[in-house]
């Protein structure tokens, strides 16, 4: 396998992650959401609602973990990163949302004004094409 081409294309195909988070109460919190990554700087994107509780979450405890959902069989990816609040907004990244989910724009459209960006970061990531072929990659 060629596990940093498996990875981009995994990357690129799939559409959504679940998103790990330690809870204000210290017990873990997952949840579905779209992303973008960008393999130029090897960061995660992902847009949230300013005040909800992930965004509490993540100003508590940085350390997330995530995996993308699996479209066919069993492959997916799985890292563990930190979250940080981007300096981008989600109306820079707009294109790159839209053309990997063409229904986003109707989010941006929608609620743009209320959301905010976020980039995980992480340097190493586990790349599974089905259940016997298994290999970390570090970025």
């Amino acid at each position: 396998m060629n596990t940093i081409k498996e990875f981009k294309r995994i990357m690129d195909t799939h559409t959504e992650i679940a998103l790990a988070t330690v809870g204000t109460d210290g017990t873990p919190n997952v949840r579905i959401v779209n992303y973008y990554f960008n393999p130029t700087n090897n960061v995660l994107y992902f847009a949230t609602f300013k005040d909800n509780e992930k965004v509490h979450e993540m100003e508590q405890n940085r350390n997330v973990s995530f995996t993308t959902i699996p479209k066919k069989g069993n492959e997916h990816i799985k890292a563990r990163g930190i979250a940080l609040r981007s300096e981008k907004t989600v109306f820079d990244l707009a294109d790159c949302f839209c053309d990997k989910i063409p229904g986003y724009k109707n989010t941006i459209d929608f609620a743009g004004d209320s959301l905010i960006l976020y980039e995980i970061h992480f340097k190493t990531a586990t790349v599974t094409l089905n259940l016997s072929d298994i290999q970390t990659i570090t970025l």
